[in-house]
Formats: structure tokens, C-alpha cells, sequence
């Protein structure tokens, strides 16, 4: 009977029919996010280049001071469009939470994919994974009202007086670390665990311990999955928002210094888009020139992993 059925020209018709459908909807699909990725990168470029066609600008003056001051004085040449302040500003927060989420995620990752038993790894998965759909708002006001308290306690018992601002750049950083760590250990474990088994008992052939494995012989293995987890989480970390708009500052400033406000990219971005300057000022037209800088850091990063994961894939049989 089903021998015969798929005989039917009139099966054969529809299911030519269902196939080209799904095809077409597939083919939209695919197309449609590529047009959506193409509309925001000439509107991102177009308004930046609207800000650099301003006469009292220049790409010296953006990509050479030290200097941003945007929002100070009444006309643009009392103004500083300087970028390397926010830039900073984005790289110590940066550094100080992939410092916390490379160490910890890498670890647990091991942890969860070499020695932990089965129901341990079927809790702490899910349970590490919750970290991820937290807001970040939330992230924002536990750095303000938890983790900066506890770095000035942590510095006063050390050094006899508080150290830290109300708005510094560690406090933004190990909350976005926090944010990280799921992402880190996650796409890392799945790494390890598609290492192949037969490499593992091979190495406890040889007389490896669990520890020599692990470390000399998984990790190597899945090295171009951790190295896509971890700029991933760079890239997560580059374009975080909220954490850094609540706890890192608004001051711009080219810093060291953890203990001190910055402001990073995105954390002007947030500033400027809340409504107090005008849509056709040189101020809201920055925001757009610095978006630009993040998009091309973010990109420049999904390059490097692509070239990582080729240049270090691993192929199993």
C-alpha cells in the first residue's frame, strides 16, 4: 500500500510542493538576516560618517586625543571627541572580567566534563546556565550594592581606608565576569566532552593520570573550542551595557587604576541615547562614530576566532 502510495503522482506532486516550500522559507529565512545585518551597518556607517562630515571634526582628532569631552561647552570647537578614553574605559572592564570568567569557566569546565559523576554534571550544568538569564540590571545593582561594599571592606582590612568609588571599574568587571562564566564553561565543556574517548584511553595506556589527561591531552585537543568560547565572552563582554552604565561610571578617562569610574563605549551610548541631546546635534551624532569602533573591535574579534578555529580544528574519525 505505501509501496504504491509513493508511486502516486499526486503524493510525488505534494511532496515536490512541501519540499520547495521549506527550501523557499529557508532560503527567506537566511536572506532576511542577512539584509537585517546589511540595513544596520550602512545606517551605522552612514550617521558616523554624518558625524565626521561635521567641519569641526576630523579622524585626527578621533582616533589621536586623549581627550572626550562631547557633552562640555556650547559650541564644537569648545568640544573633545577624542576616543581612547572610552576605549580604556571598555578594556580594563574587559580585562578585569575575562580574568575571572577564563580562570573559573576553564576550571569548572574540566571539572564538570572529567571528573564530575553524572548526576552532579546534570545539576551544576543547569544550575551554572541560570546565570545567564539574569538581567543584567540586576548584575548592575549587585556590583553597586554588594561587590563594591565588599572591596572597600577588603581594602580597609589591608590597607585602613576605602579604596574603591561608588562607581569603579573592578566592580563593573567582576559582574560582567560573573555574566561570562556560563558562556565560558558551557561552550568549553562542550568541547572537552567531544574530544574522543579513545584519546582519553589511550593516555591511560600510556600511564596518565586523570590530572596528565585532562590537562596535556583534552584540553590541548579541544583548544579551538575554548579559544572560540573564550572571544566569544570578549566579545560578550565588549558590548555589555547595563553592568557598566550602573557600575563602572560616567567619567572618561584614560586609567590603570581599577578602583576608579570609567566609562566605557557602550556606557556612553547608553548616556547619550536617554533623550537629553538633540537627534541632529553633534553629541548624539558620536554615539554612531563610537558604535562604529565597537562594531569593527566585535568584528575584528569574529575573524580571529574563525582563523583560531581553522588554523587548530582537530579532526576526528
Amino acid at each position: 500500500m505505501s509501496a504504491s502510495a509513493s508511486r502516486n503522482p499526486r503524493n510525488r506532486a505534494v511532496q515536490s510542493f512541501q519540499e520547495f516550500w521549506i527550501k523557499t522559507s529557508l532560503w527567506l529565512s537566511a536572506a532576511f538576516s542577512i539584509a537585517l545585518t546589511v540595513v544596520i551597518l550602512l545606517i551605522l556607517l552612514g550617521e558616523a560618517w554624518r558625524f565626521f562630515a561635521d567641519d569641526s571634526i576630523t579622524f585626527g582628532e578621533f582616533f589621536g586625543s586623549l581627550e572626550w569631552t562631547p557633552t562640555v561647552g556650547s559650541t564644537p570647537e569648545s568640544k573633545s571627541f577624542g576616543v581612547w578614553p572610552l576605549v580604556c574605559g571598555t578594556l580594563i572592564v574587559t580585562v578585569i572580567a575575562i580574568g575571572i570568567a577564563v580562570p573559573l569557566g576553564l576550571v569548572t569546565a574540566i571539572f564538570l566534563s572529567e571528573y564530575a559523576p553524572r548526576r552532579v554534571r546534570a545539576f551544576l550544568k543547569p544550575a551554572l546556565e541560570i546565570l545567564a538569564g539574569i538581567p543584567t540590571v540586576v548584575y548592575g545593582f549587585f556590583a553597586l550594592t554588594f561587590i563594591t561594599p565588599s572591596l572597600n571592606w577588603v581594602h580597609r582590612l589591608f590597607f585602613g581606608e576605602r579604596g574603591f568609588g561608588a562607581f569603579n571599574a573592578a566592580s563593573a568587571g567582576i559582574a560582567v565576569g560573573i555574566l561570562c562564566l556560563p558562556i565560558i564553561t558551557s561552550l568549553t565543556e562542550d568541547a572537552l566532552r567531544a574530544v574522543p574517548r579513545s584519546l582519553r584511553e589511550a593516555a591511560y595506556g600510556l600511564g596518565g593520570t586523570r590530572f596528565e589527561v585532562a590537562v596535556r591531552v583534552v584540553v590541548p585537543a579541544a583548544l579551538s573550542g575554548i579559544v572560540s568560547a573564550v572571544l566569544l565572552a570578549v566579545a560578550r563582554t565588549i558590548g555589555e551595557t547595563m553592568i557598566v552604565a550602573l557600575a563602572a561610571g560616567s567619567t572618561p578617562r584614560i586609567t590603570a587604576d581599577p578602583r576608579e569610574g570609567v566609562q566605557t563605549m557602550t556606557g556612553f551610548m547608553v548616556q547619550i541615547a536617554g533623550g537629553d541631546f538633540s537627534n541632529f546635534g553633534i553629541e548624539y551624532l558620536s554615539m554612531y562614530a563610537v558604535a562604529a569602533v565597537l562594531f569593527a573591535m566585535t568584528f575584528a574579534l569574529t575573524l580571529l576566532g574563525h582563523r583560531i578555529r581553522v588554523r587548530f580544528r582537530e579532526a576526528y574519525q
